[in-house]
């Protein structure tokens, strides 16, 4: 019983001090404590990226398309066609998405993009409507948590990229949209 004592008055004192601690330090860099990852890190490496020749926009297929889960307030609905996806030498992972109306209503809107999972931007270089494609003739890296491509997040989330990095395959890409595994960050 003696030997117990020491061990129950150190457990007691954590669950005192526990309870007089301060709220949280969002300031502190330590993600657990800020309650989100950290930014990537920038290298030397990094600065030195850059981006392999685009191939134009490949052919797609509404029949084929993976559904992108969104958020219920979404007004439209996306997915992605598996045989557009493609990881470039240069770790950039495109692909071909489909934006309709949930009520069905409207015209086939389709854009060509790429996302870089180490930085966590996306860019767009084409867009589909009308029948045919136009290129986008200033496509630019945006940081990925743009309202406007609050689908490249989903998509990047629910089985593009893990973590920092493109997932291993297209295949494993795939297998992760249809079969999601929840994962730790």
């Amino acid at each position: 019983m003696r030997r117990a004592k020491p061990a129950l008055v150190l457990a007691l004192a954590g669950v005192l001090a526990a309870c007089g601690s301060t709220p949280r330090d969002t300031d502190n860099p330590d993600w657990a404590q800020a309650g989100m990852p950290p930014p990537p890190k920038v290298t030397a490496q990094a600065d030195e990226w850059k981006e392999a020749e685009v191939p134009p926009p490949p052919a797609f297929s509404e029949s084929r398309l993976i559904q992108i889960e969104m958020p219920p307030y979404s007004t439209l609905k996306f997915g992605v066609d598996p045989a557009t996806l493609s990881v470039t030498g240069d770790g950039v992972v495109r692909y071909v998405v489909v934006a309709s109306s949930k009520t069905g209503g409207g015209g086939t809107n389709a854009f060509y993009e790429g996302i870089r999972c180490s930085s966590e931007e996306v860019k767009q270089y084409a867009r589909y409507s009308q029948g045919a494609w136009q290129v986008v003739k200033t496509a630019e890296w945006k940081r990925i948590d743009d309202r406007n491509s609050r689908y490249a997040k989903e998509l990047a989330l629910q089985g593009v990229c893990r973590g920092h990095a493109p997932r291993a395959s297209v295949r494993e890409m795939v297998q992760q949209m249809r079969n999601p595994l929840r994962e730790l960050p």
